[in-house]
C-alpha cells in the first residue's frame, strides 16, 4: 500500500478501481483457472467416495461462476487501460501463495481438505471482490455514459454554431429585398430617363495627385452613399476629396442615378466604374480570375480588386481604401499627412495579447507560411487603409500577391475566398501601424465598443455580421449610421427602407 505500510488485502478491495486494476484481474484469473485446473485434475486422478466428487464438483461450478464474473470486469478494465500498483502487489502475493499451495497438494485424500479450505478462502475473497468493486463498477459506467452525453451534446452544439454562424452570413452577404428594390427602382429609372445620369469625372481630376483620392469598391448602392456623405460633412474642404466607386457592371447604371440625383456637395467628386473597364484583368494575367473562371474557388472580384490599385490608378501616387461598411467622422485630410515612411500600406493594427496574430489567419503547418512570416505577428485589418503606389510599383506588391494566390489554389495556406489573409502576406514587411483612432472596429459583431472610442474615432466600421442597413444590426449603433442616409431619397421610400 501507498507510503510503505503492509499491504492489506481488505485495504486493497476497498480501493478497488480507484487505481489502475488490469493486471490484478489478470492475476485473479490466473489463480481461478489455478484451482479450477488443481480440483478437475484431483478429481480425474482419484476415484474416492460420491461426497467428496460433490465437494469438488461444488468447488469447481463457484470457481468457474466467479471467474466468468470477474473475467467480465477484467474486460471492461482492459478497456479503460487502467493498471494498479497496488492491487499489482496484492494479487502477486495471492499468485504466489497459489503457488505454494499447488506445491503442497499431495495423492492422498488428506491433503485434498486444506486445499479445499483455501480454496473456498479465495472462493469467498473473488465474491468480496466483486461485491466491493460493483458499486466502483457501475459508477465507471455511469461516468462513461455520461461522458458520452457530454461529448453528444458538445457536438450538438458545434453543429448549431456552425449553422448559426453560417445563417449570419448568409444574412450578411444576401441583398435584402430593400435593396434589391432601390437598385431595380434606379435601373428602371435609368432606362426611361436616360439623361439622369451622372456626367462622367474629367480626366484631369480624376488623375490629379494633389487631390485626396479613395477608392471604394461595392455594389451596395445606398452603403457607398453613405461613407461619400460622412466623408464630405466631415471635410474641411469638400472639393479636395475624390471618389472612386467601381462597382459591377449590373449595378453602375443604378450607381449612375443615384449620384445624378444626389450629386456630392461641397464641390466633391465621384467617378463612377464598372470591373468590366479593365480588361486587363484576364485569366493570362490574374490567378484570381483563372480560379473564378475555372470554378476551383468562389471569389467576388470587387474584394480582390484592392490587389490592383496601381494598375487601376496608374496616374496616382497615392490613394485611401475604404470599405462599403465604414462610416468617417473626422476630416481625413490628416491622414493624407501620415508619413508612412517609405511603406506600402498605412493600417491600424488589430492584435491584443495573443488574439488576432498572424496565426489566426495563416497556416502555419505549411512550409513556406512556416519559413516566412511569424505567427506571433500583428495582423492590421482592411477597412481604412493607405496606400502609397509608388512604393508598391517598386516593391512589386501585386506581383506578390500573384504568387501567394497561385499557391493558395488548394486552400492550403489560408481558407478561400478571405482577402485579409493574402493582404497579410502580401504587405508583411511593408505596413505602417496608424494611430488606433484612425480606424474603430466592431461595430457589426461587438455590442461593448467603448463609447469613448467611438467619440474619438475617425472612422466606425461595422465589420462583421450585423451590418447597419440589416435588421440585426445592433440598435446601439445603428443612429451612427444612418444619420449619413439621405432618408429624403424617393426611392428609399419607395422600397420601404426600416431606417
Amino acid at each position: 500500500m501507498a507510503g510503505g505500510r503492509p499491504i492489506r488485502p481488505m485495504n486493497g478491495v476497498r480501493s478497488f478501481f480507484t487505481d489502475r486494476i488490469f493486471l490484478s484481474f489478470v492475476a485473479t484469473l490466473l489463480f481461478l483457472v489455478a484451482i479450477s485446473f488443481l480440483l478437475s485434475t484431483k478429481a480425474t486422478t482419484r476415484s474416492q467416495p460420491i461426497i467428496q466428487s460433490l465437494h469438488l464438483d461444488l468447488i469447481r461450478r463457484q470457481a468457474s461462476d466467479h471467474a466468468a464474473l470477474v473475467s467480465a470486469y477484467a474486460a471492461y478494465s482492459r478497456r479503460l487501460k487502467i493498471d494498479a500498483s497496488r492491487q499489482v502487489r496484492l494479487f502477486s502475493n495471492l499468485a504466489s501463495s497459489l503457488s505454494e499451495l499447488a506445491s503442497r497438494v499431495g495423492s492422498d485424500e488428506d491433503s485434498l481438505h486444506p486445499v479445499e479450505k483455501e480454496a473456498k478462502d479465495r472462493v469467498k475473497l473473488a465474491r468480496q471482490l466483486v461485491s466491493e468493486s460493483k458499486e466502483a463498477f457501475d459508477t465507471q459506467v455511469k461516468i462513461q455514459k455520461l461522458r458520452d452525453t457530454i461529448f453528444s451534446v458538445h457536438e450538438q452544439l458545434h453543429r448549431a454554431r456552425k449553422l448559426g454562424d453560417l445563417s449570419s452570413q448568409i444574412a450578411a452577404s444576401s441583398t435584402p429585398k430593400s435593396l434589391h428594390c432601390l437598385a431595380m427602382r434606379l435601373m428602371e429609372h435609368r432606362i426611361l430617363h436616360p439623361e439622369d445620369a451622372l456626367p462622367s469625372t474629367s480626366a484631369s481630376i480624376a488623375s490629379d495627385p494633389s487631390l485626396y483620392h479613395y477608392a471604394i469598391f461595392s455594389e451596395n448602392i445606398i452603403a457607398v452613399s453613405v461613407v461619400v456623405n460622412s466623408v464630405i460633412r466631415n471635410a474641411a474642404d469638400p472639393s479636395h476629396h475624390v471618389f472612386h466607386v467601381v462597382t459591377d457592371p449590373m449595378y453602375l447604371p443604378a450607381m449612375q442615378v443615384w449620384f445624378a440625383k444626389r450629386p456630392p456637395t461641397g464641390g466633391a467628386h465621384v467617378d463612377l466604374h464598372s470591373t468590366a473597364e479593365y480588361t486587363f484583368l484576364d485569366a493570362s494575367y490574374s490567378p484570381v480570375i483563372r480560379q473564378m473562371e475555372t470554378g476551383k474557388q468562389e471569389l467576388s472580384l470587387l474584394n480582390y480588386l484592392r490587389f490592383y490599385l496601381p494598375e487601376i490608378f496608374p496616374k496616382l501616387k497615392k490613394i485611401i481604401l475604404l470599405e462599403d461598411d465604414v462610416v468617417v467622422q473626422k476630416d481625413l485630410a490628416d491622414l493624407w499627412m501620415v508619413d508612412l515612411q517609405g511603406n506600402v500600406n498605412g493600417a491600424v493594427e488589430m492584435c491584443f495579447g495573443g488574439f488576432r496574430r498572424y496565426n489566426r489567419y495563416l497556416n502555419f503547418t505549411n512550409q513556406v507560411v512556416k519559413e516566412k512570416f511569424s505567427p506571433r505577428a500583428c495582423a492590421w485589418a482592411y477597412g481604412v487603409n493607405v496606400f502609397d503606389l509608388q512604393a508598391w510599383r517598386t516593391e512589386r506588391c501585386t506581383e506578390q500577391f500573384h504568387q501567394y494566390q497561385e499557391m493558395n489554389e488548394d486552400g492550403s495556406l489560408w481558407r478561400p475566398g478571405t482577402v485579409l489573409p493574402a493582404g497579410l502576406m502580401t504587405f508583411y514587411t511593408t505596413t505602417k501601424p496608424l494611430e488606433k483612432s484612425w480606424h474603430v472596429m466592431g461595430l457589426g459583431y461587438n455590442p461593448s465598443v467603448s463609447p469613448e472610442e467611438i467619440r474619438k474615432a475617425a472612422v466606425l466600421h461595422f465589420n462583421g455580421n450585423m451590418k447597419p442597413w440589416l435588421d440585426v444590426a445592433m440598435n446601439q449603433y445603428k443612429q451612427l449610421w444612418t444619420k449619413y442616409v439621405d432618408s429624403d431619397m424617393e426611392f428609399l421610400q419607395l422600397c420601404n427602407f426600416g431606417l
